[in-house]
């Protein structure tokens, strides 16, 4: 890993020219490697990349000097790239014969297809040649799991203004730039913006508006009708490294983060982040992170993932490669940690996403604000489903019971239905209803639900089905019709249903 000086960006068309002549590309890769050295490299493991790369064609040496951070000859490296030139804006030094890699170029897969270049500090790319562990304060770390996972539950509609805080080595900024007239990108770390620069300019994208400065204080009072940031959102005693670190107490940065994003955003903008939020002793962690969402906005918060306080210090202690270190000293550190949970009476920490949307509804005092737990497996991109579960909470803000009976609902798509009981049993004991798309969500429904639900085709408004399957069932109509709302709405929140324009006039009855 180096902290060096970073490359010019004076020839960045002619690199990238000969990037893709190489096919130094994410297909490229994979097809050069195969499917297991590229999970192997995924895990930080570099022996099956190296014997793929045992060619001399120019893609084994990019992958050799860019992603696995190995010295090539001389005469190589000038076969696959204008090495002068290259060596002269400082991407590659040169010794004895050799050229090396200052910095770590990675492809990347853009949403549609495009062929974009990430880079970071050499050892720094999460999955990289040399893993996490050891980093340096300042160091710029490349793409990892919460970077794809923040791209990808990302609101993508075209905006004017979009804003990219903690842009790291500028991969958010990157995505913005494709549906954004104008992208502001900052950090605290001015390496950082640095290294967003040139991984924009290599990946063909409009430059930035780039300020370095700690959270909104870069922008002022500016406003933007998307914020996104993977911000250092580790809760650690301490600020030892810029990069995950947030430099205040407990779960404050992420507090404040969200906290202050609500004056920041313009109406129906959204702001989306990842985030760390304590478990505290004696207070329910749903209630902690609805205290967050700022005035003026809808919230959708979702959990993914909690560790106890062992495990979370354990994590982040093997991230600094303070597991490598004397083992007084790691202890010492470990201890350090344990103080500060205990401190603060934090049980366990939970990650997950936050995502708020500006809205009029919650400016009148009338927010939808979700909090939720949900570990499973989903599909991403999640973007769609975001902008879908907003569009639900609006429908269900504006429909009492009676709107909800005289509303028209067809199922969406890819939902099944399973029925789980005892073999050969005449009914089963509970029927589930399950998605295969963006959150995958499973629910348990009884038999009306089950019956409404398989119905549905946007054709008849529910009180009417409702009757219809009272009859099937010899059950009272208007008890049915009275305890039924509930169910529904909750099938059109989770988006198992989802609402139809009422068809026109002698094309349905209530």
């Amino acid at each position: 890993m180096s902290t060096t000086s970073l490359p010019a960006p004076d020839r960045i068309p002619s690199l990238r020219e000969a990037l893709l002549a190489a096919a130094f590309t994410a297909d490229g890769l994979l097809e050069l490697l195969g499917a297991p050295a590229y999970a192997a490299l995924a895990r930080s493991e570099t022996v099956p990349a190296l014997r793929a790369t045992r060619g001399e064609t120019p893609l084994d040496t990019l992958v050799r000097l860019f992603l696995l951070q190995h010295p090539v000859p001389y005469e190589r490296a000038r076969a696959a790239l204008p090495l002068e030139e290259c060596v002269e804006d400082g991407w590659l030094s040169r010794r004895d014969g050799q050229v090396r890699a200052t910095v770590d170029i990675r492809p990347y897969s853009g949403p549609d297809g495009q062929d974009w270049f990430i880079v970071s500090d050499l050892g720094c790319a999460v999955g990289g040649a040399g893993g996490i562990g050891s980093h340096e304060e300042g160091v710029v770390l490349g793409v990892g799991g919460a970077s794809t996972t923040l791209a990808g539950i990302t609101v993508r509609t075209p905006v004017a203004t979009a804003l990219d805080l903690g842009t790291g080595s500028g991969i958010q900024a990157l995505h913005a730039a494709q549906h954004a007239t104008r992208v502001t990108a900052t950090d605290l770390n001015p390496r950082a913006l640095d290294f967003t620069r040139l991984t924009l300019a290599l990946s063909g994208a409009a430059p930035a508006d780039l300020r370095e400065g700690s959270l909104f204080e870069p922008v002022g009072t500016e406003t933007f009708d998307l914020i996104v940031s993977n911000p250092p959102f580790v809760i650690s005693p301490g600020a030892r490294l810029t990069y995950r670190d947030g430099g205040m107490g407990g779960d404050d940065l992420c507090r404040t983060l969200v906290r202050q994003s609500g004056d920041r955003l313009n109406e129906g903008g959204y702001a989306q982040f990842l985030a760390n939020w304590q478990h505290v002793e004696g207070e329910e962690w749903q209630d902690r992170l609805r205290s967050w969402v700022p005035g003026g906005c809808d919230a959708w918060i979702v959990q993914r993932e909690v560790q106890d306080i062992t495990q979370y210090a354990e994590l982040w202690l093997r991230d600094s490669g303070d597991h490598r270190t004397d083992p007084a000293e790691y202890a010492a550190r470990y201890e350090a940690w344990l103080d500060e949970f205990e401190a603060r009476g934090t049980r366990a920490v939970g990650f997950g996403w936050i995502t708020l949307r500006k809205s009029a509804a919650a400016a009148a005092g009338n927010p939808s604000i979700v909090v939720e737990e949900w570990p499973h497996a989903v599909e991403q991109p999640l973007g769609p489903a975001v902008l879908d579960h907003f569009a639900r909470q609006d429908y269900l803000r504006e429909q009492d019971d009676a709107a909800l009976l005289a509303g028209h609902f067809t199922l969406a798509a890819e939902v099944v239905q399973e029925q789980v009981g005892l073999p050969g049993a005449e009914d089963p004991e509970h029927v589930v209803l399950r998605q295969h798309r963006g959150m995958m969500r499973a629910t348990k429904v009884d038999a009306v639900a089950a019956g409404f639900a398989g119905v549905c085709d946007g054709s008849l408004p529910a009180g009417r089905i409702l009757d219809a399957i009272a009859q099937l069932m010899s059950e009272d109509p208007v008890l049915l019709r009275d305890r039924t709302p509930q169910a529904i709405r909750l099938l059109v929140e989770e988006g198992f249903l989802e609402p139809v324009p009422v068809p026109a006039a002698g094309q349905g009855a209530r």
